[in-house]
C-alpha cells in the first residue's frame, strides 16, 4: 500500500471526528481518547478479566477506547498505565523537576543558575545547533516516515477510531527545567534572558525544519490538519515567568516556528495547564485556533474562551473536558454529568470534543467514569438539548 493512499473508510464515529476536526457543522459531539491511568478501570470498562492489561496491553486499551465510543485519539500510549498505581508514580526515577536532589549532566553539576549557563553554553545548544544543520529539508524519507508511522497506527485502531498527529510531528520553545530543575533554570531565566533567547531561537530553528516535514507528511498523507501543541507554561497563579519576558524573548520564535504549518491550513491546538488567560489572547494572534483541557478552577473562564475567534474572526476549536483534578476525583455523578451539561453549552457551535481535562489518575469512583461516560455518549448520539 502507498502511504499516500487515502484513509481507509471510516466508521461513524470517526467520521464524526473527520467532520468536526475540518470545523464542519454536525449533529454529534465526538469523544476524544480517555487518558485513563487505573488499570483495574481499564480491564473494567473493556470488558477484560483483572490482570488482562499487563497480559495484552495495547489489545485492552483500545478495547477499553473503543467500548467507550472514543471517535479520534492522537496522543497514543497504551502503555503510559503502567507508569502509575494507586500511591503515584511507580518504579519511577526521580527527575530534574521531581525532586531529584543531585542533577548531573555530561560531568556538570547542576548546583546554581551558572552551572546552567555552563551546561547549555557548552553542551546543549551545540546539539542543538548540529541537529539543526543535518536536518536535509530535502530528503523525502522523514515526510514517508511520518506518513507510515500514522498509517501503521490507524490501522492498529481500525476504522472506528480516527488517528489524529502527534508524535514526531511538533515541536517549539520550550523551558528546560525538566533538565535543570526549576530553581537553577528559572534563576538563569531571569540573570541570563541574552542566552535564553538564543535557546528558544535556536530551538525554532529546530522546529521550522520539523514542521516543514510535518506540513508535508500531513498534505501528502491526508492526515487530519490538526496538531495539538503546548508545553507547561503556568500553574495555577499565571504563567511561570513574566509575561512581559515572554513578549520579548520567547513569543516571536514561538510565532515564526509554526509557520509552515499554518501556510499548510493545518489547525493548532494548544494544551492548556494552570492559568494561561494572560497568555491566550498571544497565542491567538500567533496563530493558534483552539485549546483543549481547562483547569477551570485556577481561573481558566471556559465561556469566555469559547466565545473568542481566531486571528481570522473565525471560531476557536475546543476540546473540552471534564475536570480531572476536581470534578472527576471528588464530585458525584450529577456533578459530572452537570459539567459536561456546561461544557457543550457554552461551547462552540463548530469545532465542539468531549473527554477529560488531562489524565485521570488511579482512585476515580466508577460511578463517576461511568457517569463520564455515558454523557459523552450521549452528546456524541445525540448532539446538543438545544
Amino acid at each position: 500500500m502507498s502511504p499516500y493512499d487515502p484513509p481507509l473508510a471510516l466508521g461513524p464515529n470517526a467520521q464524526l471526528a473527520w467532520d468536526v476536526l475540518h470545523m464542519k457543522p454536525t449533529k454529534g459531539i465526538p469523544q476524544w481518547h480517555i487518558f485513563l491511568m487505573g488499570i483495574p478501570e481499564i480491564e473494567h470498562f473493556a470488558g477484560r478479566q483483572a490482570g488482562s492489561y499487563h497480559k495484552d496491553v495495547e489489545g485492552t486499551y483500545l478495547e477499553f477506547q473503543r467500548r467507550i465510543g472514543t471517535c479520534f485519539l492522537d496522543q497514543y500510549i497504551p502503555d503510559n498505565p503502567l507508569s502509575m498505581d494507586g500511591s503515584g508514580l511507580a518504579g519511577h526515577e526521580r527527575s530534574a523537576s521531581a525532586g531529584l536532589e543531585e542533577i548531573v549532566l555530561d560531568g556538570i553539576r547542576i548546583d546554581s543558575p551558572e552551572a546552567v549557563v555552563e551546561h547549555m553554553e557548552r553542551f546543549a545548544l551545540p546539539r542543538l545547533r548540529q541537529s539543526i544543520d543535518s536536518f536535509d529539508l530535502d530528503d523525502p524519507e522523514p515526510v514517508l516516515r511520518l506518513i507510515r508511522q500514522e498509517r501503521e497506527t490507524q490501522r492498529k485502531f481500525g476504522p472506528d477510531i480516527l488517528k489524529v498527529p502527534h508524535g514526531g510531528f511538533i515541536s517549539q520553545p520550550y523551558f528546560r527545567y525538566s533538565d535543570y530543575g526549576y530553581v537553577n533554570y528559572f534563576t538563569a531565566y531571569a540573570l541570563y534572558p541574552e542566552l535564553m533567547e538564543r535557546d528558544f531561537s535556536l530551538q525554532a530553528d529546530f522546529a521550522f525544519k520539523l514542521h516543514t516535514v510535518a506540513a508535508r507528511a500531513i498534505k501528502q498523507g491526508n492526515l487530519p490538519p490538526v496538531l495539538r501543541i503546548g508545553a507547561d507554561m503556568a500553574d495555577s497563579r499565571g504563567t511561570l515567568v513574566d509575561i512581559k519576558s515572554l513578549d520579548r524573548i520567547w513569543l516571536p520564535h514561538f510565532d515564526r516556528c509554526h509557520g509552515p504549518l499554518l501556510d499548510a491550513g493545518i489547525k493548532l491546538l494548544w494544551h492548556c495547564d494552570g492559568n494561561l488567560m494572560e497568555l491566550i489572547p498571544r497565542l491567538i494572534e500567533c496563530g493558534v485556533s483552539g485549546f483543549q483541557g481547562f483547569q477551570y478552577e485556577d481561573g481558566m473562564d471556559y465561556e469566555k474562551i469559547c466565545k473568542m475567534t481566531d486571528r481570522d474572526g473565525n471560531p476557536l476549536m475546543i476540546w473540552a473536558g471534564v475536570s480531572v483534578t476536581r470534578t472527576l476525583p471528588f464530585g458525584t455523578p450529577q456533578q459530572v454529568r452537570d459539567e459536561l451539561k456546561f461544557l457543550v453549552r457554552y461551547g462552540p457551535k463548530v469545532g465542539l470534543c468531549l473527554g477529560g481535562s488531562s489524565s485521570i489518575t488511579p482512585g476515580v469512583r466508577r460511578e463517576n467514569l461511568q457517569a463520564l461516560f455515558e454523557g459523552m455518549n450521549y452528546y456524541r448520539d445525540h448532539g446538543r438539548l438545544d
